[in-house]
């Protein structure tokens, strides 16, 4: 019986699942944060590449 309750406490299975949640939630915030920092900045770059191609459609997009 006591082995049972220490079984209850020292049990490690989904430790590892649990820690590959965290380190992905953590890799997605600051994907999101990047994202977000540099956003204004990438769509200057890609507008920029738009214009630079030769044949691209001139006209904006409509968003």
């Amino acid at each position: 019986m006591l082995n049972k309750i220490k079984g209850l406490f020292i049990e490690e299975k989904g430790q590892g699942m649990t820690e590959y949640g965290l380190i992905l939630g953590l890799i997605a915030v600051a994907i999101i944060g990047v994202l977000g920092f540099l956003g204004g900045d990438l769509k200057g770059l890609f507008e920029n590449l738009r214009k630079e191609l030769p044949g691209a459609n001139t006209t904006e997009p409509t968003v």
